[in-house]
């Protein structure tokens, strides 16, 4: 199964015998035309139509490359970072909690530009990738353009102690380390597609993974 979100809308991608049971739509691709993605996309960007939608076919994986062939792809990565005293890295901008993530640059792979776009936006080096986690997608649009942006994640640890540096060029206003066990108004004030992977971390750090 496939998660997209477009605002604070979802839409799965699955197998027939995998629908989602919380869509408000089920809409089947089996005799669909790209034109027909075309539309619901349009409909989702215009918040006119439910926000779970569930796009169903007997073939996942060519559902999904239909969908993201009506799009133009944007990577980016980004960290999950925690320092020595196992706090979470997040940043504050456009009125949003976010974790550190850019686009991936002209021959970057995806731990470079992750590693590159957290000590940018937050003023700091001596990181280290654990491991990759999950890849989140969302989509959003620029004139008539419509952008799928896959961000490609990876657990990070950090050494280094000095004071965070917000790149404000970029509009970040707060580079904070958080608690783990505090991060209620992050979470609360965030974009739908980081839920899950700030879900995912916490699950982490309870079960006493070290990280």
């Amino acid at each position: 199964m496939y998660k997209v979100f477009i605002n604070e809308h979802v839409i799965y991608l699955s197998d027939v015998q995998e629908k989602t049971e919380n869509a408000k739509i089920n809409f089947s691709l089996q005799n669909a035309q790209s034109t027909d993605i075309q539309n619901l996309i349009e409909n989702l960007l215009n918040e006119s139509i439910p926000k779970v939608v569930s796009l169903l076919d007997d073939e996942p994986n060519k559902l999904w490359e239909l969908f993201r062939n009506q799009f133009e792809i944007i990577e980016a990565a980004g960290g999950i970072v925690r320092n020595i005293e196992n706090k979470v890295l997040f940043i504050y901008r456009l009125n949003k909690w976010d974790l550190p993530k850019g686009k991936i640059e002209i021959g970057e792979d995806k731990k470079q530009a992750a590693i590159r776009e957290v000590e940018e936006e937050c003023g700091i080096s001596g990181l280290n990738i654990i491991q990759e986690a999950e890849t989140t997608y969302h989509i959003y649009a620029i004139g008539k353009r419509r952008i799928l942006k896959p961000t490609y994640w990876f657990e990070m640890s950090c050494t280094d102690n000095s004071i965070l540096t917000p790149q404000k060029e970029e509009d970040i206003e707060i580079a904070k380390w958080i608690d783990s066990n505090d991060l209620g108004e992050q979470l609360a004030n965030t974009y739908t597609s980081l839920k899950p992977v700030s879900y995912t971390h916490l699950r982490a750090h309870e079960t006493g993974r070290n990280l």
